[in-house]
């Protein structure tokens, strides 16, 4: 799973379909559950996690 910032979720989607050949799951994380997890490509606040779950 990749939690990604809105800045980069297209490469956040381009690693997952990569990896496992198949579309991935795109979720929200909403304001109630946002964690202190920051974006995989850079510092700022995770807004998306992104999976094949």
């Amino acid at each position: 799973m990749i939690y990604c910032c809105a800045e980069h979720v297209d490469i956040a989607i381009d690693t997952v379909v990569d990896e496992y050949e198949t579309f991935p799951r795109l979720e929200k994380i909403e304001e109630d559950e946002k964690l202190s997890t920051p974006c995989g490509y850079c510092e700022n606040p995770a807004v998306y996690m992104v999976g094949n779950e």
